[in-house]
C-alpha cells in the first residue's frame, strides 16, 4: 500500500491548527480579576425584564439571569458579582431552573483586577427605579395586592412620605424585580397596584431572598433622599427590611 506522506502531513498540520484554536478559545484573558469569570454564551432567552443565558466555561455549563440586555450566542462575556438560586421558577417562561446565577455585572468588557468598582451603567441596569439618571421603572399592569392590616400601601408611603420618614412600616406587595448581592444587600422592587402620581414602585434592601412574582410582606425603616453617589438617588425606599411572609 502506497503511503501519501504529503497528505498525512497536511492532515496533521490541520489537526494541530484546529486544536490550537480550540485551546486558545478556552484560555482566560490575561489580567482577569481573581473572582472574575469568563464565559461563552451558548443560548439566550429574552423576557420582558430579564435575559437568561446558558453559558459555558472550562467544560461546564450553567444558567445566568441578568437585567434585560442584548446578548449574542457565541460571544464571550465576563462577570464577577452574583448569587446562586436553586429551584427558581420563572412564571413568564413557565420554567424552573434547578440552579441559576443572578448576575449584577455581566458584560462583554473584561473585568480586570484593578477595575472592579460597580459602574453607574451597571447600577442603572440593576436598579430600575425612575429617579433621575436611572432607567424608569416598569409598571406591571394587573397587580392588585390587598393592603396589609396595620400596614401601608405604596401610594400611602409616597403621599405621606414626610410623616413616615425614619419610621418602621409593614408593607405587602408583589416582587417585580430581585437583584441579589449588590453592596452586600439584596435589592427588591415591590408593586401593589397603588400609585401616587407616577410613583408605583418601591425599592427595598434586605438580606432575605425572594422570587419574582411572589406576594410578600416586608417590615423595615423608611428612608428619604438616599444618595448612593454616581447619580443614584432614591426619593423614598425601605432599608434593612425583614421578610415576614
Amino acid at each position: 500500500m502506497k503511503i501519501h506522506y504529503r497528505s498525512l502531513f497536511l492532515v496533521a498540520l490541520l489537526t494541530s491548527l484546529l486544536l490550537s484554536c480550540q485551546n486558545g478559545s478556552d484560555k482566560k484573558t490575561a489580567g482577569l480579576a481573581p473572582n472574575a469569570h469568563q464565559v461563552k454564551a451558548e443560548e439566550v432567552i429574552q423576557t420582558s425584564a430579564y435575559t437568561y443565558v446558558r453559558v459555558s466555561a472550562e467544560g461546564r455549563e450553567y444558567w445566568v439571569a441578568i437585567a434585560k440586555m442584548d446578548v449574542k450566542a457565541g460571544d464571550t462575556y465576563y462577570w464577577s458579582q452574583g448569587s446562586e438560586m436553586r429551584e427558581f421558577t420563572s412564571k413568564e417562561l413557565k420554567r424552573t431552573f434547578r440552579s441559576i446565577f443572578f448576575i449584577q455585572d455581566f458584560s462583554s468588557e473584561t473585568i480586570l483586577a484593578d477595575n472592579q468598582m460597580l459602574s453607574g451603567q451597571q447600577m442603572g441596569q440593576m436598579h430600575q427605579t425612575g429617579s433621575a439618571g436611572k432607567m424608569p421603572a416598569v409598571e406591571h399592569k394587573g397587580i392588585s395586592v390587598p393592603k396589609l392590616a396595620g400596614g401601608v400601601t405604596i401610594a400611602e408611603l409616597y403621599k405621606g412620605r414626610k410623616n413616615f420618614e425614619g419610621k418602621t412600616v409593614k408593607i405587602r406587595g408583589e416582587v417585580v424585580k430581585f437583584s441579589p448581592g449588590i453592596m452586600d444587600k439584596n435589592w427588591v422592587h415591590l408593586q401593589d397596584g397603588s400609585k401616587d402620581g407616577e410613583n408605583f414602585d418601591l425599592t427595598i434592601t434586605t438580606q432575605d431572598i425572594v422570587k419574582v412574582g411572589e406576594t410578600v410582606i416586608f417590615e423595615g425603616k423608611v428612608t428619604l433622599d438616599k444618595d448612593f453617589g454616581a447619580g443614584y438617588y432614591y426619593e423614598l425606599m425601605i432599608e434593612d427590611a425583614c421578610l415576614i411572609k
